[in-house]
């Protein structure tokens, strides 16, 4: 073992400053607390939200005895004692010295923050719960119900330790195939049903995330039609129903008919496919038992049919087969047919991996230049301690495993990636941005295999190298081809890359000689609450979301900052400290670079976000994917998202692009896709087409029963609430009738006479007759909620911490204060209570509100939220952009009602670190 950070005789704590800090949580409804924990110690240097995260999930014991965790310093030991201890008894280090290197470097750069390992082994090693370290997990089911009875066990297993799971369906015989019996099967849609059914109630039981998990069907499974519409068609029916007044809650009568919104779900296509889809031409449906052809179908028909279901509901995904497997290392054991939740893992059936990322900004050096000779011994470093993970890590079936251990699948990643571009003046979409990413993961994975194959010379090759040695070693020969190919721009990537070719070549020779220690070592994962402990401006592979965010301060409030990497980013274009002053100002100002004081145009791109006034193109991510996937083991965990404008021939291009330029696998986002979707103008001329139409046209009379206006009485019970979005102040007064139901609302944001008040009257005044009219108040909401304009973003209301507009805000309050739980539940909307009874376990329906909301509305009006002086955002490094725009449709944090925000091809909170995927 080299050293990298650390001195030999100084132990890495005692380099660092530490203080002492306060971890308060609140319950925003009525400021009781639900999380306290004081006297934490972290480095002075660590901000506010990572040591928040940190302290509340990944410190153990029970608050308040002496078991519990109050240092990072504990934390760190507990993980990194077990990794030294097992290294040593299992013949890693050649001497004592070696281990204490070992043991001091990963301290140092886990309390720097240079890396971190993936959540399960913070919450599990070193303490007495099983030692999982695996994040990320792939099933398989067979044709038989045993199979299938024993995938939903296992399935259930893995959601209640909160991870996620993938598994491929294509084995299991088609509905157009007869059984044994000489009945009919039900095919694999069917048996989604039952396995959906099983995650919703994992979810509603108390989980704190929803369980995640992947399903996978071959592109020639004679039922691929129905799985590809099938979530689409379930989106449509959740609106239909809800529309015409149906209790479509998570617990209501209706809400059985919904099926299928627990999972992913990628089609799994392979080279003829698509070759067919390009060329134009039939592809065959192959029968699952005999390999036969039973039906043909149009190529390019079935191809428009995803992309149309992805347009509408962002599902089905693609992932590319035969790509996988070409860069598969241990075909002779088996195919790969499936990925975890969030795509980037890709390997054998019932296997397992674990995730580590490296915060690339922490390389950056002070000239701008890229610390190639630390970065290599970290990844050596980092390498090490996840093959060493495997030795004593549990796992949550015998036969994931048997599997982990005879293949020891790694996947190291990094985070930060776009922020190293910014502050290098680099643009994400440019050949120089993708130069410089290329290199930076082709060096990576080719550090990791060459260190692979130093631990098989010490410690032996994985159990199942031998059968599949030609194959791994032809991988590792297309790794390194592709190191060749890749054409340098700067002077920074070009030392990368120089240094990536030389750790290629010692591989190779390695390799050969010694075999390799892991089956894969890398890939890029969402890096999303082990991104936020390592203070990341950006998340896995992805841009900025934002060039402005909120920062909380050590001592409470917040302030608005401008990303730090714009500074130097602009110093590096060559601009002034002045012309940087008031570049910064501008920005600060308008959120955007875009006509800035003294930025020349060419520059712009250096600043494009992921969304915003100049956001990247798609294709832009695509290109970015393209340009490091040829230098990771697994895949990669992105979404590519499109604006709201994009069209069906848009996404079609998308998953042609991927293809072919080599992806692995590839999801679509359309922003808005999942709210108040209308219906596409073909189907409605299809349904006309199809009427029947009579032969003499027959004069009817028909009488329309129209609605009738219930005016208000001229005494009814209101309440006033006074509110603040984005700081913009307003007051809402909502009257009832007096025996039931919402009936006016009047608004009241600006001074009498302004346009704004204007609007506001004119606004109130027709919804307040729509109200009286009849319609229903969850018409108003599907329609109004998530609707984005200005001013929006954080509110003072602690049961609705980030609304998208003004609009979004007042019919979030209204349903909470007009719809019982059941209603409000569907559409995700739940009191800061509610959030708290799920979090424990408890069943939010059955909570007895603090407040009695009905015999408030019987009293004068009043103000029914206090608004305090200076209003605390829950969220401590919060994205604007994200929150306000790019995260209209994403899920709502169950642990602490913020908005979430991608991930990759998941969602992670700000505010508490909460995931919704698998890592």
């Amino acid at each position: 073992m080299k050293r990298i950070f650390t001195k030999p005789g100084v132990h890495p704590y005692d380099e660092i400053q530490w203080e002492r800090r306060d971890v308060v949580m609140t319950n925003w409804r009525d400021g009781s607390i639900n999380f306290e924990q004081r006297g934490v110690e972290f480095p002075a240097f660590w901000s506010v939200n990572a040591a928040n995260i940190v302290t509340t999930k990944y410190f153990r014991g029970a608050v308040g005895t002496p078991q519990r965790e109050w240092s990072l310093k504990q934390l760190i030991d507990r993980v990194v004692g077990v990794y030294t201890r097992t290294g040593l008894e299992n013949g890693y280090f050649a001497s004592e010295e070696d281990a204490e290197i070992f043991d001091h470097e990963l301290k140092h750069a886990l309390a720097h923050q240079v890396f971190a390992f993936n959540s399960p082994v913070w919450f599990n090693v070193g303490t007495q719960s099983p030692q999982q370290v695996s994040a990320c997990f792939i099933l398989s089911v067979d044709d038989t119900m045993e199979s299938i009875l024993d995938w939903y066990k296992e399935e259930g297993v893995i959601f209640k330790g909160g991870s996620g799971s993938g598994v491929n369906l294509s084995r299991i015989r088609s509905s157009k195939e007869l059984l044994s019996s000489g009945g009919t099967a039900s095919g694999p849609v069917s048996f989604m049903r039952g396995a959906d059914a099983s995650a919703g109630t994992i979810k509603s039981g108390g989980a704190t995330r929803r369980a995640a998990k992947m399903v996978v069907l071959d592109v020639d499974h004679p039922d691929i039609e129905e799985f590809i519409e099938t979530k689409a068609r379930e989106e449509d029916k959740v609106r239909a129903l809800r529309d015409a007044g149906f209790d479509m809650d998570l617990g209501g009568k209706d809400i059985v008919s919904v099926q299928y919104q627990n999972a992913n779900n990628s089609v799994r296509v392979s080279d003829e496919f698509m070759r067919a889809v390009e060329q134009g031409g039939d592809f065959g449906l192959r029968a699952r038992l005999t390999g036969e052809v039973i039906e043909k179908i149009d190529a390019k028909d079935l191809f428009r049919k995803m992309a149309k279901a992805a347009w509408e509901c962002a599902d089905p995904g693609v992932q590319y087969d035969d790509t996988i497997n070409d860069w598969h290392t241990t075909p002779e054991t088996g195919r790969i047919t499936a990925s975890n939740p969030c795509s980037e893992y890709v390997h054998l059936d019932n296997s397992s991996c674990n995730l580590a990322s490296i915060n690339l900004l922490k390389f950056l050096k002070d000239d701008n230049s890229f610390n190639v000779a630390d970065f290599v011994k970290l990844t050596e470093l980092i390498i090490t301690a996840m093959d060493i993970s495997i030795t004593f890590a549990d796992f949550p079936t015998e036969k994931i495993g048997e599997t982990t251990r005879a293949y020891r699948q790694l996947g190291i990643g990094y985070a930060n990636l776009g922020a190293l571009l910014m502050a290098t003046g680099h643009a994400y979409d440019s050949d120089g941005g993708r130069a410089v990413a290329g290199a930076i993961t082709s060096l990576m994975t080719g550090v990791s295999y060459r260190r692979s194959a130093e631990l098989a010379g010490v410690v032996g090759a994985y159990d199942g190298y031998a059968r599949n040695a030609e194959p791994h070693k032809r991988v590792m020969r297309k790794h390194a081809a592709a190191n060749d190919d890749l054409r340098t721009v700067g002077s920074m990537d070009a030392k990368i890359h120089a240094e990536a070719s030389r750790q290629w070549s010692e591989c190779l020779k390695l390799g050969e000689k010694n075999g390799y220690r892991n089956a894969q070592a890398s890939l890029l994962a969402p890096t999303g609450t082990i991104g936020l402990m390592m203070d990341c401006d950006t998340t896995g592979i992805e841009p900025d979301l934002a060039l402005v965010k909120f920062k909380k301060l050590v001592g409470g409030g917040s302030m608005q900052i401008v990303n730090q990497t714009i500074p130097r980013a602009l110093k590096q274009l060559g601009y002034q400290q002045e012309q940087i002053e008031a570049i910064v100002e501008y920005i600060g100002e308008h959120s955007h670079v875009v006509d800035a004081p003294g930025l020349r145009p060419e520059h712009y791109e250096v600043f494009d976000c992921a969304m915003g006034e100049r956001a990247i193109a798609p294709m832009g991510h695509v290109r970015m994917m393209a340009a490091t996937q040829p230098f990771l083991s697994g895949a990669i965990s992105k979404t590519v998202n499109l604006p709201e404008s994009a069209t069906i021939d848009d996404i079609e291009q998308v998953y042609l692009e991927g293809w072919k330029l080599g992806l692995k696998a590839l999801a679509v986002y359309r922003d808005n896709c999942k709210v108040g979707q209308p219906l596409s103008a073909g189907d409605g001329s299809k349904k006309q087409q199809e009427q029947p139409k009579e032969a003499e046209p027959e004069v009817k009379v028909i009488e329309v029963n129209r609605p009738t206006r219930r005016r208000m009485p001229n005494q009814r019970p209101s309440m006033t609430t006074r509110f603040t979005v984005g700081g913009a102040k307003g007051y809402m007064t909502a009257s009832s009738y007096p025996d039931d139901g919402l009936g006016e609302v009047f608004l009241k944001m600006s001074k009498q006479g302004s346009t704004l008040a204007g609007v506001m009257d004119a606004f109130s005044v027709a919804i307040s007759i729509g109200l009286q009219y009849g319609v229903p108040l969850e018409t108003y909401m599907s329609k109004f909620v998530n609707m984005r304009f200005e001013p929006a973003g954080m509110t003072d209301d602690p049961d609705i911490r980030m609304a998208t507009s003004v609009m979004d805000y007042i019919f979030r309050r209204l349903a909470l204060d007009h719809l019982p739980y059941d209603e409000r539940a569907a559409l995700g909307i739940f009191s800061a209570a509610e959030r708290a009874a799920q979090q424990r376990g408890e069943d939010p329906a059955a909570l007895q509100e603090t407040v009695d909301r009905e015999a408030l509305a019987q009293s004068a009006p009043i103000e029914a939220a206090q608004p305090k002086e200076d209003p605390q955002p829950a969220v401590q490094e919060l994205t604007l952009e994200s929150h306000q725009r790019f995260t209209a449709d994403a899920p709502l944090c169950m642990t602490c009602g913020t908005k979430m925000r991608p991930a990759g091809s998941c969602y992670v909170c700000e505010g508490c670190g909460s995931t919704s995927g698998c890592s």
